[in-house]
């Protein structure tokens, strides 16, 4: 509002309403990694992705580029916070000993379910709605080396039937939304305020409901 009064504050984070992603690939063994991340956002068909450079994830990705991006909703915010303390790391990074802890089987630490995907090595999470197989294609410093944005291909959607508008290669934004990631709270979306004009679904969805 116009005539609010604002000062100047500095916040231990940035997470101004994120969506919660669950990113899988494969360790050294061959083995899956499940790692919960807030740091995500798309631009066509590409996916930018936050890591720590000390994560598994990080990794593993540097070894081995695929990896699946499954798009977390509402509903696993449990899931997702029984993921929150564990790492894949081991031994654990003297940085995160204070916090995590080494977990080798994240999926079911977190009450999750692997699925076969079709175009890379590493699951899908079943019970994620959206799921997209991807590839990383470029892995770049930031942060003075405290961290990685991972620019990635997507390579095939998956989209439980229950989200897709009928008839159409769209997700129904009123059937479906994100896990988001509030300053460390987690929320769905609040209800439908308006749809941009470039909107493929807005008469579509609505028909469909």
């Amino acid at each position: 509002m116009a005539n609010e009064t604002h000062r100047v504050i500095r916040p231990s984070i940035l997470y101004f309403g994120t969506p919660v992603v669950l990113l899988t690939t494969e360790n050294d063994d061959g083995s899956a990694n499940l790692a919960p991340i807030s740091s995500a956002w798309a631009l066509g068909q590409r996916v930018v992705l936050g890591l720590g450079t000390e994560s598994r994830t990080a990794r593993n990705l540097a070894a081995r580029p695929d990896l699946v991006i499954n798009v977390a909703s509402p509903e696993l915010w449990e899931n997702v916070e029984r993921l929150a303390p564990l790492t894949g790391a081991h031994p654990v990074p003297e940085s995160k000993r204070a916090v995590y802890r080494y977990e080798p089987d994240k999926f079911a630490a977190a009450g999750l379910t692997p699925a076969g995907s079709e175009l890379v090595g590493p699951p899908r999470v079943a019970e994620c709605a959206l799921q997209l197989e991807a590839r990383a294609r470029a892995l770049t410093p930031g942060g003075a080396g405290l961290f990685l944005s991972v620019e990635c291909e997507v390579l095939r959607v998956h989209a439980a039937e229950r989200i897709v508008v009928p008839g159409t290669q769209h997700v129904d934004p009123a059937r479906w939304s994100p896990l988001i990631y509030n300053f460390r709270h987690y929320h769905g979306l609040a209800p439908e305020v308006g749809h941009g004009f470039r909107s493929e679904t807005a008469g579509v969805a609505a028909g469909a409901a």
